[in-house]
C-alpha cells in the first residue's frame, strides 16, 4: 500500500469505487497494491465520465436514480429492485408469451421498491408511472446437459473432442480448414460415440489483412470468419475449385490461402448474388450486417490504398462511424462491394448451420460448442459500429501472476459496464445471440470477465492497470435465459486468478468450469485422481495454449520457450526441466493408480505410453463432460498456440495430418477414443 494521500486522491478513489473500478487489488504474491491516480483517471475517461469528480459523481447518481431500460430477475421467490420508482407504485407487466400481471411495487428488506416474484422466464414489458422497461426473468441455471439429453450418452457420462477449425483438411478447402471439414469430422467422431465437438473461435477477422489470423483478436464477434465458409452448404454441389490442393503442407500459408478463398467467393458472388437465400439472410440480419459489410468494404478500400489506414481511427473523419455522411456515400457508390461482404457472411452462416446439423443428425446430443473470445481488436468492425457501448482508451489483459510476472496486455477491448446498463444490455444480448447461433454450447473465454476485467490504459504497462467490475448478476441471468432459449450448454474458461467465491457462483449458475490435467495437482506435486475432479466442469488433457500430452512429456514446450528467450532469466530453463522430471514421475504414478497405464515409467523421449494412457485417465474424471483435444487423440507433440509469441512460433498455422472425415477412424486414434469412452463413468 502506498503512503501519503491527498484529499483529492481520496475523492478520486471514492469516485472510482463508485464507478466500479477496484482501487486496491491483491497480486500473485498476496501483496495488496493500490492503483495509481493516473490509471484511475484513464479508466474513468474510458467509462465516459466527466473529468471533474463532482460532475462525475452527479452523473453516476443520476444514472442510478432513473429506471433502466432492462431489469433482470431470477425466476423464483425473489423479485427485483426497481430504481426510479417508489414503494406502492402501480405496475403492469405484459408477459412475453401473452397474459398480464398487475399490482403494486412491494417494500424490500432495505426499504427499496421491488417488483414481486415472477416464475415465467422471458422478456416481459413493465409499465410504471416512471416509464417503461423490459424485465428479463431468467431460469436459475443455464441450460444443462440433462436438459440437452446428454447427461448420459450410450449409457455413460459424455465425452467429446476439441479441434482448431483451420487445422482440419478436406478436399477442395484451398488450404484452410472450413465448416465443411467440421461437418465431416463431426460425423466421424459421432460414429465413435462423441457427444460434442468443441471448435475454435470462428469470429470475423479482417478480410483485407490475412496476416491478422489469430482467432482471439477478431474484428467483431457478431459475425463469422468468411475464410471458414463452405459455399456448398448454401449453394449446393459445386465444381472443385482450381488450386484446391495445398500439397499436404504442414502449415497454413494464411495470405496465399486467403487470396485463393476470397477469389473463389468473389467468383461465386458474381454467379449467385441474386440467390433468394442471400436476400432473405441479408434482410433478416438487418443493420448490424450492413454495418459490418460496409466496414469490410471500407477497410479493403482504404488499407489496400495505404497501409497506414489499417485502423478506422486513422480514416478520414467522415468515415469513422457507421452513420457518418462519408460512409453513406461510400455505400451508395460501392453497392457491389458491400453486398459481396454480406454475401460471404451468408455463406459462412449457412456453413456453420450445416455443420451443427451434421453433428446432431450423426447422433451428437450437443454437437458444436462454439468459442466466444473475451474481446475484440480495437481497430475492428465491432468497435467502429458500437463505439458508445465499447471501452475506448484501454485494453484488456491480466495483472502479474506466477505465469506472467510482468502482467499481460492482450490488445483487446470490451464492453463498458456503465453503458451496458444504460443501453439495456442490448449489445451484450446481441453478442450472446450471435455466439449461440447454430451451436449446442458456448465456451466463454476468460469467463471471469463477467465479474471483472483487468484494463490497461493505452500507453501504460500491463502492471499499471486496474480491475473494472461488471454487473455479474445481470450478466449471469441473461446468459442463463439465452442459453435456454437456444437450448445450449455453457462452459466457462476459468483458468488463472479468480475472484473470491467465483467458482461457487459459476456452479450455482450452471456454467461448467474447466479442469485441465496439467493444473490438477496438489501442493506436494502429486496429480489429483480423476474421480476427485469437480463434477460441475469439463475435463481436458490440455488446451490450445498448453502443451500436448506428447509435447509435455518430451519437454517440447520448454524447448520452444528456451529457443525464443521466453524465460525471464538465465537458468530458468534448466530449473523448469528439473521440475518437469519430477512432474513426469508424479504423472506416471497417477496414471498407474488410475489403471490407465502399467509398467515402468517411459523415458522423456518416449511419450507413446503416456499418449496411450492419457485418454483413459481423462475418461475416469468425475467431470460431467470430458473433452479430448484432437492433438492428443493423434498423439502430436506440437501445440496450436504458444502464448507470448507472434512470429517465432507457428501459432494457429498447424494443419492436422489426414482428411478430417478419416482422422477418427485411424486405428491408433480409434483405440484412444475407445479407451476414453469406456473409461467414462456408467449411468
Amino acid at each position: 500500500m502506498s503512503g501519503h494521500r491527498t484529499d483529492t486522491d481520496d475523492a478520486l478513489r471514492a469516485l472510482a469505487e463508485e464507478a466500479g473500478i477496484v482501487t486496491v487489488w491483491e497480486d500473485g504474491q498476496g501483496r495488496m497494491r493500490e492503483v495509481a491516480p493516473e490509471a484511475l483517471r484513464a479508466v474513468l475517461r474510458a467509462l465516459g465520465l466527466p473529468e471533474r469528480v463532482g460532475e462525475a459523481r452527479a452523473a453516476l447518481a443520476e444514472r442510478a436514480a432513473r429506471l433502466p431500460p432492462l431489469l433482470t430477475l431470477p425466476c423464483g421467490p425473489d423479485g427485483a429492485h426497481v430504481p426510479g420508482a417508489a414503494v406502492g407504485d402501480g405496475f403492469r407487466l405484459d408477459l412475453e408469451g401473452g397474459g398480464r400481471r398487475e399490482g403494486r411495487l412491494e417494500r424490500g428488506l432495505g426499504g427499496e421498491p421491488r417488483l414481486p416474484a415472477l416464475d415465467i422466464p422471458g422478456y416481459h414489458r413493465l409499465t410504471l408511472d416512471a416509464g417503461q422497461a423490459v424485465v428479463a426473468a431468467a431460469p436459475p441455471r443455464c441450460f444443462t446437459l440433462q436438459e440437452a439429453g446428454a447427461a448420459r450418452h450410450r449409457g455413460r457420462a459424455p465425452w467429446g473432442l476439441a479441434v482448431q477449425i483451420p487445422s482440419l483438411r478436406r478436399r477442395g478447402d484451398l488450404g484452410i480448414g472450413d465448416f465443411g471439414a467440421v461437418a465431416d469430422f463431426a460425423r466421424a467422431a459421432a460414429r465413435h460415440g462423441a457427444a460434442a465437438l468443441a471448435v475454435s473461435p470462428a469470429h470475423a477477422l479482417f478480410s483485407a489483412d490475412p496476416d491478422k489470423f489469430g482467432p482471439y483478436a477478431p474484428s467483431t464477434r457478431l459475425f463469422l470468419n468468411v475464410l471458414l465458409a463452405d459455399p456448398e452448404a448454401a449453394l449446393g454441389p459445386l465444381p472443385e475449385p482450381e488450386g484446391a490442393d495445398d500439397g499436404g503442407a504442414g502449415l497454413i500459408d494464411w495470405p496465399a490461402a486467403a487470396r485463393r478463398k476470397l477469389a473463389r467467393l468473389r467468383d461465386l458472388f458474381g454467379r449467385a448474388a441474386d440467390h433468394p437465400g442471400f436476400a432473405a439472410f441479408r434482410a433478416a440480419a438487418g443493420p448490424a450486417l450492413e454495418d459490418h459489410a460496409r466496414f469490410e468494404a471500407l477497410h479493403a478500400h482504404l488499407f489496400g490504398r495505404d497501409p497506414a489506414l489499417w485502423n478506422w481511427r486513422d480514416w478520414p473523419e467522415d468515415l469513422r462511424a457507421p452513420g457518418a455522411p462519408g460512409v453513406q456515400r461510400f455505400a451508395r457508390d460501392h453497392p457491389g462491394e458491400v453486398a459481396f461482404h454480406a454475401f460471404c457472411q451468408w455463406l459462412a452462416d449457412a456453413s456453420r448451420e450445416a455443420a451443427q446439423r451434421a453433428a446432431r443428425e450423426a447422433g451428437m446430443p450437443i454437437g458444436l460448442v462454439a468459442d466466444l473470445a473475451v474481446g475484440t481488436d480495437g481497430g475492428g468492425s465491432h468497435v467502429w459500429s458500437r463505439q458508445r457501448e465499447i471501452l475506448q482508451g484501454v485494453s484488456v489483459g491480466a495483472p502479474p501472476d506466477a505465469f506472467s510476472p510482468l502482467g499481460q496486455d492482450w490488445g483487446l477491448t470490451a464492453f463498458s459496464p456503465l453503458e451496458m446498463r444504460a443501453g439495456g444490455f442490448a449489445a451484450f444480448l446481441e453478442l450472446l445471440r450471435a455466439a449461440f447461433r447454430h451451436a449446442g454450447g458456448v465456451r466463454v473465454d476468460h469467463v471471469m470477465g463477467l465479474q471483472r476485467l483487468w484494463v490497461v490504459p493505452h500507453g501504460a504497462g500491463p502492471t499499471e492497470g486496474a480491475y473494472l467490475r461488471y454487473p455479474l448478476d445481470d450478466l449471469l441471468r441473461l446468459l442463463a435465459l439465452e442459453s435456454h432459449r437456444h437450448r445450449a450448454i455453457v462452459i466457462g474458461e476459468d483458468l488463472g486468478t479468480l475472484p473470491h467465491g467465483f467458482h461457487g457462483r459459476m456452479e450455482r449458475a450452471g456454467i461448467l468450469g474447466m479442469r485441465v490435467l496439467w493444473f490438477e495437482q496438489e501442493r506436494d506435486g502429486s496429480f489429483r485422481p480423476p474421480p476427485s475432479w469437480s463434477r460441475e466442469a469439463i475435463a481436458m488433457t490440455s488446451t490450445h495454449d498448453l502443451p500436448t500430452v506428447a509435447g509435455w512429456w518430451h519437454g517440447r514446450d520448454i524447448a520452444w520457450r528456451e529457443r525464443l528467450s521466453l524465460f525471464p532469466s538465465a537458468g530458468d530453463a534448466a530449473a523448469e526441466r528439473a521440475r518437469r522430471e519430477a512432474e513426469r514421475a508424479a504423472l506416471w504414478r497417477s496414471l498407474l493408480e488410475s489403471g490407465a497405464a502399467s509398467g515402468a515409467q517411459p523415458a522423456p523421449d518416449d511419450p507413446a505410453p503416456v499418449v496411450e494412457a492419457a485418454p483413459a485417465h481423462l475418461g475416469r474424471a468425475a467431470c460431467a463432460l470430458a473433452i479430448l483435444p484432437v492433438e492428443d487423440a493423434l498423439g502430436l507433440e506440437e501445440q496450436p498456440n504458444l502464448p507470448g509469441t507472434t512470429d517465432g512460433h507457428p501459432n494457429w498455422r498447424r494443419r492436422l495430418p489426414g482428411e478430417a472425415a478419416a482422422l477418427p477412424d485411424e486405428p491408433a486414434v480409434a483405440r484412444r477414443l475407445s479407451a476414453l469412452a469406456l473409461a467414462r463413468p456408467e449411468g
